[in-house]
C-alpha cells in the first residue's frame, strides 16, 4: 500500500512539474523581442520561486484545501510555474467533491489565465472571448478529470470495504460454525458419557458401603462396573467418531449407528436391571425420524441419569406418544422421595437440563421441568416430527 501511494504521489508531481515547465517555457522560448529588464527578471527569479513555493503548499491540499486552493489561484495571476499546483489542486477539490470551494477556484483560475496571458513577455495575447473560452475548457477538463478519478477512488474503497466485511463475516461465520460444533460435541459426549458413568458410580458405591452383601452380588455389581465401562468407552468411540481424520481408508470399521427411539426399550431394560424402579409407555406407532428418535432417546436417558442422582431409588414412568400431526411428546416423571432427601452421591454437572433445552430447540421443540402437585418432578418434551 506504502508503495502505491509513493508510486501515485510521483506522476502527480511528475505531471505537474511538466505542465508548469511547459507554460513558464513556451513564452520563454516564443517571445518576439526582449522584454523590459524587471519583466525578464521576474520571469526568471520571481516565477520560479512562486512555483517552488506552489509545489511546497501543495502537500497540505489534504488538510488545508481552502487555503492552499486560494494561493495558488493568487499566484496564478503572476507566476506562470505555478500553473501545474495549480491545475493540482483544481482536480483535487473536484476529486473530493468540494463544490462550494470549486465554485470559486474554478473562476478565479480562468480569470488568472487572462491575466498571464496579458502581462507575459509575449505579446501575440488572443482575443479576451478566446482566452475566456479556453480557459474554462481547460478548467472544466481538469474539473472532469478529478471527478472522474474521485469517483474510481471510492468505487476501489467500496470494493475493498465490501472485501473487508465479507472477510469479517466469513470468520464470524467459522467461529459461530466452531462454537456451535464445539458445543455439540459436549453436549453428545454430556448425555452418553454421564448416564455410563452414573451407573458405574452408584454400583461401585454399592460395594463400598454395603458389608452385607453375598458374594454372588458382589460379583453381579463388579459385572455391572465392567460391562458399563465397556459400554462408556464404545459410546466415546462412537461419539468421537465425527473427529475422525478424514484421510482415514475407506475400508475401516463403520461407527455403530446413533440410538433412536426404538433403544428406549433397551436403556428402560438397562435401567431396570440396575434396580431403578422404572416403567415404559411408549404409544407411538409409525416410524420416527432418525433425527427425532435420537433427541427423545437422549432426553430420556438424560432424565433417568438425573433421577438416579438426586431422587434414587424412586418410582419413575417414562411415557413417549405422538403422530406425524402431533409431534412427539416426551414426558419422563419420578415419584416424590420418602423420608428427607439425601445429598447426591454424584456430583452435579449443572449441564444436563441445559443440554437437553439446547436439544430441544435444534430441533425445533420445546421443553419444560420442574416440580409437579405430587412432590415429584417432571420433565416434558415435545418434538416435531421431522427435524
Amino acid at each position: 500500500m506504502g508503495g502505491t501511494g509513493r508510486l501515485a504521489a510521483t506522476w502527480r508531481y511528475g505531471l505537474a512539474a511538466l505542465i508548469s515547465l511547459t507554460v513558464w517555457g513556451i513564452p520563454l522560448v516564443s517571445a518576439a523581442e526582449r522584454p523590459p529588464e524587471p519583466v525578464v527578471m521576474w520571469f526568471l527569479v520571481g516565477d520560479p520561486l512562486l512555483g517552488l513555493l506552489s509545489f511546497v503548499l501543495i502537500r497540505w491540499r489534504h488538510r488545508r484545501p481552502a487555503l492552499v486552493a486560494g494561493l495558488l489561484g493568487a499566484f496564478s495571476f503572476v507566476s506562470a510555474s505555478s500553473a501545474g499546483p495549480g491545475s493540482w489542486i483544481i482536480g483535487s477539490v473536484a476529486s473530493h467533491r468540494r463544490w462550494r470551494l470549486l465554485a470559486v477556484v474554478a473562476p478565479l483560475n480562468v480569470l488568472a489565465g487572462i491575466v498571464q496571458e496579458r502581462v507575459g513577455i509575449t505579446e501575440d495575447a488572443l482575443p479576451l472571448w478566446a482566452s475566456t473560452a479556453f480557459g474554462c475548457l481547460v478548467v472544466g477538463i481538469l474539473v472532469a478529470t478529478g471527478y472522474a478519478m474521485g469517483s474510481q477512488r471510492d468505487l476501489v474503497d467500496s470494493y475493498r470495504e465490501r472485501a473487508l466485511t465479507a472477510e469479517r463475516e466469513q470468520r464470524a461465520r467459522v467461529a459461530q460454525a466452531q462454537a456451535a460444533e464445539r458445543t455439540r460435541i459436549a453436549r453428545e459426549m454430556h448425555d452418553v458419557l454421564a448416564h455410563r458413568i452414573s451407573l458405574v458410580a452408584m454400583h461401585a458405591g454399592a460395594l463400598g458401603y454395603r458389608t452385607d452383601l453375598s458374594e454372588e452380588e458382589r460379583g453381579s455389581a463388579a459385572k455391572s462396573i465392567e460391562d458399563n465401562a465397556h459400554r462408556a468407552l464404545s459410546d466415546l468411540r462412537a461419539v468421537l467418531g465425527v473427529l475422525r481424520d478424514p484421510a482415514q481408508p475407506t475400508g475401516a470399521v463403520p461407527e455403530r449407528p446413533q440410538p433412536g427411539l426404538d433403544d428406549v426399550a433397551s436403556l428402560v431394560a438397562e435401567e431396570q436391571a440396575g434396580g431403578m424402579r422404572v416403567r415404559l409407555s411408549n404409544r407411538v406407532e409409525d416410524d420416527v425420524p432418525a433425527g427425532t428418535g435420537r433427541t427423545a432417546y437422549r432426553i430420556v436417558q438424560e432424565a433417568l441419569t438425573n433421577v438416579r442422582k438426586h431422587a434414587p431409588g424412586t418410582a419413575v414412568t417414562v411415557d413417549v406418544a405422538g403422530s406425524p400431526d402431533d409431534g412427539l411428546v416426551i414426558g419422563v416423571r419420578n415419584a416424590a422421595p420418602v423420608g428427607p432427601a439425601a445429598p447426591p452421591s454424584l456430583p452435579a454437572s449443572g449441564l444436563g437440563l441445559l443440554g437437553l433445552a439446547e436439544r430441544a430447540a435444534l430441533a425445533g421443540g420445546r421443553i419444560s421441568h420442574g416440580t409437579d402437585p405430587g412432590g415429584g418432578y417432571a420433565v416434558r418434551a415435545w418434538i416435531p416430527w421431522t427435524t
